[in-house]
């Protein structure tokens, strides 16, 4: 018996011009979990693609239980038991959960799929997951943690022992990445072996023995966990020392740029009231659901609040659309970048401009040179990694796209930029180059409203953090007396005093 139930020696995959894995090796344990972490842009999807049969290697050999296998096609690799999750959930939303988990192998009778059959082994998986939702239920109507439930149902329908789950956590509350924890530890313990791709430090700590990290599609090394610091595991995954990680330069502060007072939208929130200065990070913070989201984009014009007022420079201003917010130089980098701050199929450039398109021509025709020109000096100015602007946003790297975004921001005329979540799923290289273009634009006299569930970048870049709970402002604290107790208490307040009364 080997002592690996997958093992992949020199695996290289080239694409036109570009090597995406070099000379690569991997090794998973019966019943391991076992974590893949590295850059974006490091290799991962490939290497996952690969194994998944997705993809064929130009070199290199793969095993299964010590045996060499050779997968023609993504089948071949299902019926080897080998599944995969993936971040975005590929599902057909318009079907049932059912439909969902028994797509391509449906249970048949001389031709007749056996849909009572069916339902009741998708419900007896869902039992198992201690899923809230029926087989019967649409796929689209579900939660993101639940149809990731729905794509586990789905491995172990295919009798799945190898398991690959990619960025699972990313979009997941606390809450639902511990319910997918519990889930990844259960399979573990009934014989499954898994493959863990994140970008977060604790679901590493929290799940795996081993992690092996990829850099620049090659392989790095292989680590336990138990016995890699966190600054030994950034090295590896960026090739350099990051002596800083919130590198928050010192800036002089200056006048009130932007206020609401009393915000309200009902069911959403209720008599928010902050101001930001010249400057200043500001950092809007709680748990999800607090309703921060809806806040900015409430100033932002993408939605309408019932009263209230914002001001701006000492004026109250009218915003009722995304252009009035703009005109007024207020600016949204959101959530979503994929779905809310790109046009995937466009080059790097045209989304750039996008928002200032009009200025770059005159009679209805666009100075082509000028457009390129600007978008090429903003791309540079973020550190945008790419070899021409005419690249497509969807080739970039999740950092990169983040970075396009920002760039996006800064091609219009502002004096304060939101930032939703602006490190959410890339890698800590991302981060830290995030975080140094957010104290370039602070020290170049923006006022900046960052909204983030991560409390060390909280406390590492803001100068003030407002804290919400339920829709209301709860508490405000100033960097220096800012710490992780205090922003929970805030962040649960409501909680809190119910449990005390």
């Amino acid at each position: 018996m080997s002592e690996y139930v997958l093992e992949l020696k020199g695996i290289t995959k080239i694409f036109p011009g570009v090597k995406a894995l070099n000379n690569v090796q991997f090794q998973l344990k019966p019943g391991e979990i076992h974590a893949l972490m590295g850059e974006n842009g490091a290799g991962k999807s490939t290497f996952i693609k690969v194994i998944t049969g997705v993809h064929k290697a130009e070199e290199g050999e793969m095993y299964l239980d010590g045996k060499k296998v050779n997968f023609k096609g993504p089948k071949d690799a299902q019926n080897a038991g080998i599944a995969a999750i993936y971040q975005h959930v590929t599902s057909y939303p318009h079907l049932t959960v059912t439909e969902n988990i028994f797509m391509g192998h449906e249970k048949k009778k001389n031709g007749i799929i056996q849909w009572k059959e069916m339902h009741e082994e998708a419900n007896s998986y869902l039992k198992e997951l201690n899923a809230d939702f029926k087989a019967t239920d649409e796929m689209g109507t579900l939660s993101v943690a639940q149809q990731q439930m729905v794509e586990i149902a789905k491995a172990l329908s295919m009798k799945a022992r190898i398991i690959i789950m990619d960025e699972p956590t990313a979009a997941l509350t606390k809450r639902e990445s511990e319910e997918l924890y519990r889930i990844a530890e259960k399979l573990r313990d009934e014989g499954a072996s898994i493959i863990f791709i994140s970008h977060r430090f604790e679901d590493m700590y929290r799940l795996a023995s081993r992690v092996t990290v990829f850099r620049d599609s090659q392989y790095v090394g292989t680590y336990d966990v138990d016995g890699i610091t966190n600054a030994d595991l950034i090295t590896a995954m960026v090739g350099r020392e990051i002596k800083d990680l919130f590198p928050k330069p010192q800036v002089e502060i200056g006048e009130e740029v932007l206020r609401v007072e009393n915000l309200t939208r009902t069911g959403y929130f209720k008599n928010v009231s902050f101001a930001v200065r010249k400057g200043e990070i500001l950092g809007l913070t709680g748990l999800v659901g607090a309703g921060r989201t809806e806040v900015v984009q409430t100033i932002f014009g993408v939605e309408h609040f019932d009263s209230g007022k914002v001001y701006l420079e000492g004026k109250e201003v009218k915003i009722k659309k995304p252009v009035d917010a703009m005109k007024h130089g207020i600016g949204l980098l959101p959530e979503d970048r994929q779905k809310q701050g790109l046009i995937l199929d466009w080059g790097i450039g045209r989304n750039i401009t996008l928002p200032e398109v009009a200025s770059y021509g005159k009679n209805g025709l666009t100075n082509d040179k000028k457009e390129r020109q600007v978008a090429k000096e903003l791309a540079e100015r973020v550190d945008t990694k790419v070899v021409t602007v005419f690249d497509k946003a969807n080739t970039l790297s999740g950092g990169n796209q983040q970075k396009v975004v920002v760039a996006k921001i800064l091609a219009s005329d502002l004096k304060v930029i939101i930032l939703d979540e602006p490190t959410k799923g890339v890698d800590v290289g991302a981060k830290a180059e995030i975080y140094e273009i957010m104290g370039e634009l602070a020290q170049q006299g923006y006022a900046i409203i960052m909204i983030s569930s991560e409390m060390p970048e909280i406390l590492g870049m803001c100068d003030r953090i407002v804290v919400m709970c339920e829709g209301k402002v709860t508490g405000e604290l100033d960097r220096k007396e800012a710490d992780q107790e205090g922003i929970l208490k805030f962040a649960m307040a409501k909680s809190l005093k119910a449990t005390q009364e």
